[in-house]
C-alpha cells in the first residue's frame, strides 16, 4: 500500500491539504514537511516498531508527525494536551531511509478509549482499519474533490484523528481548529466554505443556542460521540442544517452506523447479543478487540427493528437496577432534555436503602424551574419506576474532551 500522503502529493500537489494555525499548506508542502519531521524523529531515536506519544494540539505540527511516523515504521499515540508534557523532539537531521510503502496490517495509531465507564485502554488501529473506515464513511457521506472537512475535535479522540486520515486518503482538505470555539465554528459553517463537519452533540447544542441558522455549501455534519438530546435533530431539520447521526467507537475507527436509527456502513455487520449488547464486525474493527466469537463486544445496549435499523439504548454498564427493574439512563435523559428549560441532563443510579439504586437526575437549566416540575414532567412520560426520585440542579455536567458524559462523576 502506498503511503497515503505520498499518493495525495502525487495526485494533487497544489491542493490544500490542511488549514490550521492561521495558514494553509498544500499536499506537496505537507509531504515535504512530513519527510523532514520523520528524519528529525529518527535523529531523536525513533525506530521502526516504536509507539510515539504526541501531545501537540490539532494543527500543522500534529499533521506532520501523523504522516511522518509511518515513514519510520512507527505508530502514533495521541495524548491529551493536558497530559504531562513529554521531552521535546530534537531537530537533529538524519539520512535515515524513509518508507513510502506501508504494510496494511501494521499498526498505524494507538488510541486510548475515553474511559467513561472504567479505566481507559489502548486500541491499536491498523492502516487497513483506517482505509476501510474511510471507504465506509465516503460511501455514507460522499466525497467531492472540493471537500473541506471542519474538525474542532481533539486528535487524541478517534473522531479527531479520523478527519486528518480520511482527507489524506481522499485527497481533500482538513480544516482544523485547536479547540471548540462556538463563534469561530459558527462563522465557518455560515461562511459557505465548509462541506463536511464532525461535531459531538454538545457542540451542536451550543451552535443552536448561539443562533446558527444557515450553512450554505454544507453537505453533512457527522454527529456522534454521545447521545443526541431530544429535539436537536428536529431543530436541525426545521432549520435546513444537514445532520447525519453516526454511531461508532475507537475500536471501529469511529463511524460504523449512520442515521438514528441507523444502518451499518459499508462492510460493517451488526448483531444483538442475548443480553442486548451490540456486537460489530468488519474490516474497520481493530484486530486486537475481536473476541473468540469473531465479534467486537461494544458494551452498548441496542436493538434492531424490523427494517434492520439500529436503535442505541445506552451503555450496558450504565444500566440502573431499581427495585428489581432495569432502567437505561439514556431514556430518562432524553425525556428531561425534551423540557424547554433543560439545557443538559445526566442520570445515574445512586445507592438507596429501599430501592437498591435510586434513579437520580442532574440537570443544567436554561431558565429557572422548580425541581418538582421536572419530576412531574418525567412521571407523565415514563413508567413510574423509570422516573427520577430526585433532581439536582448543577452548573455543568462532567464531560470529557469528546463531549461524553462521565457518568461515574455524577
Amino acid at each position: 500500500m502506498l503511503d497515503w500522503l505520498t499518493a495525495a502529493a502525487r495526485a494533487r500537489p497544489d491542493h490544500p491539504a490542511v488549514e490550521a494555525d492561521g495558514q494553509a499548506i498544500t499536499f506537496a508542502e505537507l509531504d515535504e514537511r512530513a519527510g523532514r519531521r520523520a528524519r528529525s524523529l529518527a535523529g531523536a531515536g525513533v525506530q521502526e516498531g516504536d509507539r510515539v506519544a504526541v501531545t501537540h494540539p490539532p494543527g500543522l505540527a500534529f499533521a506532520e508527525i501523523l504522516h511522518g511516523l509511518p515513514r519510520l515504521g512507527a505508530a502514533i499515540e495521541p495524548a491529551a494536551p493536558r497530559d504531562p508534557p513529554l521531552p521535546a523532539v530534537g531537530e537533529v537531521a538524519t539520512d535515515a531511509d524513509l518508507l513510502t510503502d506501508i504494510d496494511p496490517d501494521a499498526v498505524h495509531s494507538v488510541i486510548r478509549t475515553s474511559g467513561t465507564t472504567g479505566e481507559a485502554k489502548a486500541v491499536q488501529l491498523t492502516f487497513a482499519n483506517h482505509a476501510a473506515s474511510t471507504a465506509a464513511s465516503a460511501d455514507a457521506l460522499g466525497v467531492d474533490s472540493a471537500d473541506r472537512w471542519l474538525c474542532p475535535l481533539p486528535p487524541h479522540h478517534v473522531g479527531g484523528m479520523a478527519v486528518l486520515v480520511r482527507c489524506a486518503i481522499n485527497h481533500t482538505t482538513a480544516v482544523l481548529h485547536g479547540g471548540f470555539d462556538v463563534s469561530r465554528v459558527k462563522d465557518e459553517l455560515e461562511g459557505g466554505g465548509i462541506t463536511l463537519a464532525s461535531l459531538v452533540p454538545t457542540m451542536l447544542v451550543r451552535l443552536r443556542d448561539a443562533g446558527l441558522r444557515r450553512t450554505p455549501g454544507l453537505r453533512a455534519i457527522a454527529l456522534g460521540g454521545g447521545p443526541i438530546p431530544a429535539g436537536l435533530l428536529e431543530w436541525a431539520a426545521d432549520t435546513g442544517i444537514p445532520v447525519v447521526p453516526v454511531y461508532g467507537m475507537t475500536e471501529t475507527c469511529s463511524q460504523v452506523v449512520a442515521g438514528s436509527p441507523g444502518r451499518p456502513l459499508q462492510g460493517a455487520e451488526l448483531r444483538i447479543a442475548p443480553n442486548g449488547e451490540i456486537l460489530v464486525r468488519g474490516p474497520m474493527v481493530a484486530p486486537g478487540e475481536v473476541t473468540a466469537d469473531g465479534w467486537l463486544h461494544t458494551g452498548d445496549l441496542g436493538r434492531l427493528d424490523d427494517d434492520g435499523l439500529l436503535h442505541v439504548d445506552g451503555r450496558l454498564k450504565d444500566m440502573i437496577v431499581t427495585g428489581g427493574e432495569n432502567v437505561a439512563p439514556l431514556e430518562v435523559e432524553q425525556v428531561l432534555m425534551a423540557h424547554p428549560a433543560v439545557a443538559d441532563a445526566g442520570v445515574a443510579g445512586l445507592p438507596d436503602r429501599e430501592w437498591g439504586e435510586a434513579v437520580t437526575a442532574f440537570v443544567v437549566l436554561r431558565e429557572p424551574i422548580a425541581a418538582g416540575e421536572l419530576l412531574a414532567w418525567s412521571r407523565e412520560r415514563l413508567e413510574a419506576f423509570k422516573a427520577p426520585k430526585t433532581v439536582h440542579v448543577v452548573d455543568s455536567l462532567p464531560r470529557n474532551a469528546g463531549g461524553k458524559l462521565l457518568r461515574d462523576r455524577l
